[in-house]
């Protein structure tokens, strides 16, 4: 197995579990005890992980990870969200992407619609220009590279006197008091969007639920629809539901 297919596997395992035993980690990838100690010190140096006794824990309760390390472990989930949301898109309509794996998988199904896409991550833009069909905007902004994202007061600019049909946002966290992500600039780029599109669909899988990251993007009553997995606890469904928002599980 390759070194970045291990260190993707070991974050994707602290994303869901909070920890990570170097035992289990041996055996699920077949490799040595030194091969996996060299890989956790080697995620420590780059500040993602800390090592404990017999293993890892994440820094802190939620934490981003690269997209370079972002892997499919969540994939099956991502591709039933994207297939919903991708039925929701009419020809012809303005419909805008903020950056993300889930809205990525989402853009990817728009190839060959006649449409207008807006969008300030410049992977969903690098897919989409080759697509004769689609009108294609890519905001101005300085790039965030943990996200492939442009952000910050030129992609506002860019934003501010567009009318968009849909906003397909990703978010880092969404709980009853609306929605995170763990950059304060990217979030006010995403509120920005938010605040010009008619609709507003959330599309995340179920890790997100019930997750607060550090900055606030906008309350749930900014929104108007979630579509997820169905992995997240009934209770927190129904909180979300109890605010307003039409809650899809795929």
């Amino acid at each position: 197995m390759r070194r970045s297919d291990r260190l993707d596997g070991i974050l994707a395992e602290l994303a869901e579990n909070g920890s990570v035993s170097a035992r289990e980690l041996v055996d699920r990838f077949d490799a040595s005890a030194a091969t996996i100690r060299r890989d956790l010190e080697l995620l420590e140096e780059q500040k993602l992980l800390s090592r404990s006794h017999g293993g890892a824990v994440a820094n802190g309760t939620l934490y981003e990870l690269p997209v370079r390390y972002r892997g499919d472990h969540r994939a099956e989930d991502k591709r039933r969200i994207a297939d919903a949301a991708a039925e929701r898109i009419e020809d012809a309509q303005t419909i805008c992407f903020s950056g993300g794996t889930t809205t990525t998988e989402v853009a990817r199904r728009l190839r060959g619609r006649a449409l207008t896409v807006v969008t300030n991550a410049v992977n969903i833009a690098s897919e989409l220009v080759i697509s004769e069909s689609i009108r294609l905007v890519l905001t101005g902004g300085v790039a965030r590279p943990q996200t492939y994202e442009l952000i910050g007061p030129l992609a506002e600019q860019s934003l501010e006197k567009l009318n968009l049909d849909v906003t397909f946002l990703g978010v880092d966290g969404i709980n009853a008091s609306g929605l995170t992500t763990h950059d304060e600039i990217e979030a006010q780029t995403d509120r920005k969007m938010v605040e010009r599109a008619n609709r507003v669909i959330v599309v995340c899988d179920s890790s997100k639920i019930g997750r607060a990251a550090l900055s606030g993007i906008c309350p749930l009553t900014e929104i108007d629809e979630l579509i997820t997995d169905t992995g997240a606890p009934p209770e927190q469904i129904a909180e979300l539901r109890e605010s307003g928002i039409e809650v899809i599980q795929v």
